[in-house]
């Protein structure tokens, strides 16, 4: 197979892209996955319709990305450490597992460069994911604002979901998915507001409203009244693509780039996919 098999087709703003023209149940030859890899980093978010694929094909599609990520807080398959099953029963009462705007683990010293994501079962209606461009954010902002925010570190946290009292600690009616909060989650780390990416050179916003709790030097108010600020600008209708799922669908996302926020609306529907996340770097200014 060579690069010209692989069909990429973009959104027209260029955040997202199909990919076609590739069969992810089997290694994929080397000039396929750079073609892969460089359409990840041009556009964020991509997806491959039509591949079905077993737990052996999803882990090792992952690991041609990179080793697996660190999972915490959500009980995996049983034979599978490294893969979460995110499910929501057709008669489940709780929230939507990943129904506000976040990036996966930016509490973790090293959050996952990516996640890729499996549908298995699709609801007739509902159910899209929304993600959100913190590269086009930040460069819509002005060069004041830009040299203003650039110096400084955001704190990170999974206290507020995972916490010893945190959200899921105190829910009821989750049937589908097993979360294990516990007082370790209450630990923090800073990153850069907006790092440098690793691969394309290009700052994004790295800020999400689950898990960013503060701004280093800041007082509370001072750090909730700029964070709330990014927040509504990140999520802006101009750099979020809402994303249509299928069965069999493969998508990934790059967390050092954007947020994104499952949605609801398939209750009285079984919706099940499969998750694996690929281990990241510290964030850098």
């Amino acid at each position: 197979m060579t690069t010209l098999t692989v069909g990429v087709r973009p959104n027209p703003d260029g955040f997202g892209a199909e990919i076609t023209g590739v069969d992810l149940s089997r290694p994929l030859p080397g000039p396929a996955l750079e073609a892969v890899k460089a359409a990840f980093a041009a556009h964020g978010v991509v997806w491959f319709p039509g591949q079905p694929l077993t737990h052996d094909q999803l882990e090792a599609f992952t690991l041609q990305l990179g080793p697996f990520g660190w999972d915490p807080y959500v009980k995996p398959l049983e034979d599978r450490p490294h893969i979460l099953e995110v499910r929501r029963d057709a008669d489940e009462t709780s929230s939507v597992f990943g129904g506000s705007w976040h990036s996966d683990w930016s509490f973790q010293e090293t959050p996952p460069a990516a996640t890729v994501l499996h549908a298995k079962v699709v609801p007739p209606v509902g159910g899209d994911t929304l993600y959100a461009d913190g590269a086009r954010a930040w460069e819509a902002l002005s060069p004041t604002f830009q040299a203003m925010i650039a110096p400084l570190r955001a704190v990170h946290s999974a206290a507020g979901p995972y916490g010893s009292t945190g959200f899921y600690a105190r829910e009821t009616g989750r049937t589908g998915m097993t979360i294990l909060p516990g007082v370790e989650a209450e630990t923090a780390f800073s990153h850069p507001l907006a790092p440098v990416h690793p691969v394309t050179g290009r700052r994004a916003l790295f800020v999400n409203p689950v898990y960013t709790v503060g701004i280093e030097g800041m007082t509370e108010a001072e750090g909730k009244a700029l964070l709330g600020f990014l927040f509504r600008h990140m999520t802006d209708e101009a750099f979020v693509h809402r994303h249509r799922w299928a069965a069999n669908m493969l998508t990934m996302w790059d967390n050092r780039r954007c947020l994104h926020n499952a949605t609801g609306g398939y209750d009285g529907h079984l919706r099940l996919m499969h998750r694996t996340t690929v281990a990241g770097d510290r964030p850098r200014p």
